[in-house]
C-alpha cells in the first residue's frame, strides 16, 4: 500500500500520515483490517483530489473484497475507482486504472454477473496496450471467464492476441504461457490436432528459451504437463513423456528463483503456478497414468505423497486450485481401492470428496457426474444393482463430457448384462456405443466397449465373436500398456475356451490373466481366474494344484466377503441412496475435518 504513493503536494502530509497508519495496521500482527479502513475512509473528509480519492477507493474495495464479506462495499468502492480514473491523465495513474478493473472484474465474477465483468476487461484491454504487464494479464482474465463460461474458442482467441502482444513487447517467457494456456483449452475441448501444433510451437521456442532457469524448467514442467495429458485422453504410452517431467519437477524445486534477478521486462512478470502447486499437480498426472496402466501400488503411493502435500499448503493458503487438485486425487485413489477390492475405504473417500466439495460449492457442479460414477461403481462392486443403475443414470444426465458419458454407459451396460433379465436394456445401450465408430479419441475407451461388446457376446453364448471382440481388445490394451484391459479380457477368454472345452488354450489365457492381475493388483480378476484354474486343473485330474486352486479362490472370496460386510455397516454407505438434492455428508466440525481431509 505505502509502495505506491501518488505524486503529492508539501500540504498534503495529511494523506501521508493517514496512508502510513492504515499501512501499519495492515501489516501488524495480527492484522488489524477494521482500524485499516477507517484510516483510509477518513481520508474523504479532507475532500482530496481525484487521484488520491480514486486510489483510496480502490485500497479500500481490495480491503473489503480480500478481508470481509462486505462485497457489496468493496464492489461500490472499486465501481467507484474504475470512474474516477477514466478522467484522469497522469501516466503514473495507469495501474490505478488497471488494477480497480481488475479487481471489479474479479468481483462480478465471483457474483456470477460475468456479463458486467466482460466489458470492464474489454474496456480496459483497449486502453492499456502502452502497460505490458497489465495488457497481459487482463488478457489472461478475461480469456479465464470466457473458459469459465465454456467458450472455448473466444479464450482461445485472446489467448492468441496475447501471445502476438508478448511476441511484439519481447517477451518469449509469456509468449509461451499465452500459447500453454491455449493448448490447455484445446486439450480440454479434445482439439487434439490444433493441441499438437501449439505443443510442437512451444517445445521449439522453450528449447532456445535464454531467460533465467525457473522460467524455462517452469514452462517446460506446463509443457510437459500437457504433453502427458494429450497422451493419457489419447489412450497412449506416457512413459518417456512422465519420466521428462518427473526430472524437470526434480530440477525446478532446488532452483533458488530469489536468487535469480527479476527480468526487466514487464510482460515477464508473471509464473504459472507456485512450484508447491506444481509438485502436486505432477503428482496428480502420475497417479492418473498408473490407474490407466494399472499400477494401483504405484497410484496408491503418490496419492497419499500428493495428499500430505495438499495438507500441509492448505494450512497456508487454501487456495481454491488445491481442492480441485484433491478432488481429482481422490477420485482416483477411490477407483484404485475398489480395484484393489477395498471397497470400505472406497466409500469413506467418496464421502471425503463429498466433503472437498462442500468446502468449495463450484466444484458439485463440475464434479457432480465423477461423484455419481464413484458411488455406481461402488454400487457394483457390493451387488447393490439396482443403485448402481440409480447412480449411472444420475452421472448420464449430469455430464456434458462425451468421454466420461461413454465410461458410464459402459459400466451401466456390464449392470444390465450381470442382473440377467435386463439383456434388450444393454443390447438398445450397446447399440449406441459401437467400438468401430465411436466418437473419442481414447484407444482406452474403444478397447474397453470391444470388452463390453465381448462380454456381452459371452452371456449371449455367441463364442466366436466374443473371441474376436476380445482380441480387438487385447490388440489396443496391449500396444498402449493397459494392463488391467488386457487382464480382463485374458480371464474372460480363459472362461469362454473352457465353456468350450478347450482346457490347454483356456489355460493358457488364465495363467497369464492371474499373474498381470497379482501385479496390478486385481482383486476381482484373481478370484474370477482363481476359480477357473480350480475347475481347469480338476478337469485335468491335477488334485494338487485343483487343490492350490480352491485355496487361493477361498482365500480371496473371504477377503471381499470380510470387506463387503465391513462397507455395509458404514454410515457412508447410506450414500448409494443419495441421486437428487444437497448431498447427505454433513461438514464435521473443523477438527475432525482436519483429522480427515
Amino acid at each position: 500500500m505505502a509502495a505506491v504513493i501518488p505524486q503529492i503536494q508539501q500540504n498534503d502530509s495529511w494523506y501521508l500520515s493517514l496512508l502510513g497508519l492504515a499501512e501499519a495496521f495492515r501489516t501488524a500482527n495480527p492484522p488489524k483490517i477494521k482500524l485499516c479502513i477507517h484510516c483510509l475512509e477518513s481520508i474523504f473528509q479532507f475532500q482530496p483530489p481525484p487521484h488520491i480519492e480514486a486510489r483510496t477507493h480502490l485500497q479500500l474495495g481490495t480491503l473489503l473484497f480480500t478481508h470481509t464479506k462486505n462485497i457489496d462495499l468493496a464492489r461500490s468502492h472499486l465501481e467507484k475507482a474504475c470512474m474516477l480514473s477514466q478522467s484522469i491523465q497522469i501516466n503514473s495513474f495507469d495501474d490505478v486504472k488497471f488494477e480497480a478493473s481488475s479487481v471489479l472484474a474479479e468481483i462480478y465474477q465471483q457474483l456470477n454477473q460475468l456479463h458486467l465483468a466482460k466489458p470492464v476487461l474489454r474496456k480496459a484491454i483497449g486502453v492499456s496496450q502502452l502497460s505490458a504487464y497489465w495488457h497481459c494479464r487482463l488478457l489472461f482474465q478475461l480469456a479465464q471467464i470466457h473458459a469459465y463460461e465454456k467458450d472455448i474458442i473466444s479464450a482461445c482467441e485472446l489467448l492468441g492476441v496475447g501471445a502476438d502482444y508478448a511476441c511484439m513487447a519481447r517477451s518469449d517467457y509469456s509468449r509461451c504461457l499465452f500459447l500453454l494456456s491455449k493448448g490447455m483449452l484445446l486439450l480440454l475441448d479434445k482439439k487434439l490436432t490444433e493441441v499438437h501444433q501449439v505443443l510442437s510451437t512451444c517445445g521449439t521456442l522453450i528449447e532456445s528459451f535464454t531467460g533465467n532457469p525457473t522460467q524455462q524448467e517452469s514452462l517446460k514442467v506446463f509443457f510437459l504437463i500437457l504433453q502427458v495429458c494429450h497422451f493419457l485422453l489419447a489412450g497412449q504410452s506416457v512413459k518417456p513423456c512422465l519420466k521428462q517431467l518427473q526430472q524437470s519437477i526434480q530440477t525446478i524445486t532446488v532452483l533458488h528463483s530469489d536468487d535469480e534477478p527479476l527480468s526487466s521486462n514487464p510482460a515477464d512478470l508473471f509464473h504459472w503456478l507456485p512450484k508447491e502447486h506444481m509438485c502436486v499437480l505432477v503428482y496428480l498426472v502420475t497417479v492418473m497414468h498408473s490407474m490407466q496402466a494399472g499400477y494401483m501400488d504405484k497410484a496408491q503411493k503418490y496419492t497419499d505423497k500428493a495428499l500430505l502435500q495438499i495438507g500441509k499448503l492448505k494450512i497456508l493458503d487454501s487456495h481454491p486450485i488445491l481442492s480441485a487438485f484433491q478432488l481429482m486425487l481422490l477420485e482416483h485413489i477411490i477407483m484404485c481401492r475398489l480395484v484393489m477390492g477395498n471397497k470400505s475405504l472406497a466409500i469413506q473417500e467418496i464421502s471425503q470428496a463429498c466433503l472437498v466439495c462442500q468446502q468449495q460449492p463450484k466444484l458439485f457442479t463440475t464434479h457432480g457426474a465423477q461423484l455419481h460414477t464413484l458411488l455406481g461403481l461402488y454400487s457394483m462392486s457390493m451387488n447393490c444393482m439396482e443403485s448402481a443403475e440409480a447412480q449411472f443414470t444420475t452421472a448420464c444426465r449430469l455430464t456434458t463430457q462425451t468421454e466420461l458419458w461413454i465410461f458410464i454407459s459402459l459400466n451401466l451396460a456390464i449392470v444390465y448384462l450381470r442382473c440377467g433379465n435386463r439383456q434388450q436394456e444393454a443390447v438398445s445401450l450397446l447399440e449406441r456405443i459401437q467400438p468401430e465408430n465411436i466418437r473419442t479419441n481414447s484407444h482406452c475407451l474403444k478397447a474397453a466397449a470391444f470388452y463390453v461388446k465381448g462380454l456381452q457376446s459371452f452371456f449371449q453364448n455367441r463364442y466366436n465373436d466374443a473371441k474376436r471382440y476380445l482380441r480387438e481388445t487385447l490388440k489396443m490394451s496391449n500396444t498402449e500398456d493397459l494392463n488391467r484391459l488386457t487382464a480382463c479380457s485374458l480371464v474372460l477368454l480363459g472362461h469362454i475356451f473352457l465353456s468350450l472345452g478347450n482346457t490347454r488354450e483356456s489355460l493358457n489365457m488364465v495363467m497369464p490373466a492371474m499373474q498381470l492381475a497379482s501385479k496390478i493388483p486385481d482383486v476381482h480378476v484373481q478370484l474370477w481366474a482363481s476359480a477357473l484354474l480350480k475347475d481347469l486343473y480338476q478337469l485335468s485330474g491335477d488334485p494338487i494344484r485343483e487343490s492350490e486352486g480352491y485355496q487361493m479362490h477361498t482365500t480371496f472370496s473371504s477377503q471381499l466377503l470380510k470387506d463387503h460386510f465391513q462397507s455395509s455397516q458404514l454410515s457412508e454407505h447410506a450414500l448409494i441412496q443419495w441421486t437428487e438434492g444437497p448431498c447427505p455428508v454433513q461438514q464435521p466440525p473443523d477438527g475432525a475435518s482436519a483429522s480427515l481431509l
